[in-house]
């Protein structure tokens, strides 16, 4: 179907560049692990005692898709488990929510985990956030982590629904991701970021999947990072936020509680 075809054709470059804060970080001694690429053995101990990591797969996202980012994240010591969305997400994302809420329940009693991370790549991001919000998730998790989710809504679908005669070739999620449905509606209605949880967002002004770029950041102070703001030069497309080393810096330090300073030169 079309959006297979466009999810596929999606392709991720990474080109290495100077921070655009660099003038203002070379007045200071450089911070001696937050933008390394390594984590040093006491973050690996930390990570190891700090919550379960669940990455969140997107549309059509196989869990193996998802295997760079979480390959990271275990030799950075966090424990960590994909989880695939139901029928690879083409489904209501409400009842993907309601599978990720169960796969959480298993997670935690496998880990002795209180809460766990929720990282969530594209539609990811929004069954996390629905559980979030509305199935309890507010009480067992942590953080929240979404790339390139389209919390707005994303004209992409909006343009396959009308390709696919306003039905998106019968995709309910499409349909669920077009700006302005009953779906999103009731997503954002009220507090963006409900609960204890601390919400992330990074997104990259070279997103093929979600446009405008800035329907992928969160209100009511949650932290928005645009990769670009850091790294100008930096390509990454939106397939390749689960790829690139600058953007996994910006994850694992929002994990790690730690001042969000993407290093532009992650491979």
């Amino acid at each position: 179907m079309l959006l297979r075809t466009i999810l596929a054709a999606t392709t991720a470059a990474t080109v290495l560049l100077v921070p655009a804060a660099a003038q203002a970080a070379a007045a200071e001694p450089a911070a001696p692990s937050t933008t390394a690429t390594v984590a040093t053995a006491a973050e690996r101990a930390a990570a190891a005692a700090a919550d379960p990591v669940i990455v969140v797969g997107g549309l059509s996202g196989i869990s193996i898709a998802y295997e760079p980012i979480a390959a990271r994240l275990r030799a950075d010591g966090y424990r960590v488990s994909i989880f695939q969305l139901p029928n690879l997400g083409l489904g209501d994302i409400r009842e993907s929510a309601r599978a990720l809420s169960s796969y959480v329940d298993r997670v935690r009693a496998a880990t002795g985990a209180a809460r766990v991370d929720l990282v969530g790549h594209s539609e990811g991001g929004l069954v996390s956030r629905w559980y979030v919000k509305y199935l309890g998730g507010a009480g067992t998790v942590d953080q929240y982590v979404s790339l390139g989710s389209p919390q707005y809504g994303t004209y992409v679908a909006n343009l396959v629904a009308v390709l696919g005669l306003g039905s998106c070739a019968g995709v309910i999620a499409c349909q669920q991701m077009t700006i302005g449905s009953s779906f999103l509606a009731d997503l954002n209605a009220g507090d963006d970021t409900p609960g204890p949880v601390r919400w992330a967002t990074v997104r990259t002004w070279q997103d093929e999947l979600v446009r405008p770029v800035d329907n992928a950041v969160l209100a009511d102070g949650a932290t928005n990072i645009l990769v670009q703001a850091w790294c100008p030069l930096r390509v990454v497309g939106h397939l390749g936020l689960v790829l690139d080393g600058t953007t996994y810096t910006a994850v694992r330090q929002v994990l790690a509680g730690a001042p969000v300073q993407p290093n532009c030169f992650a491979v």
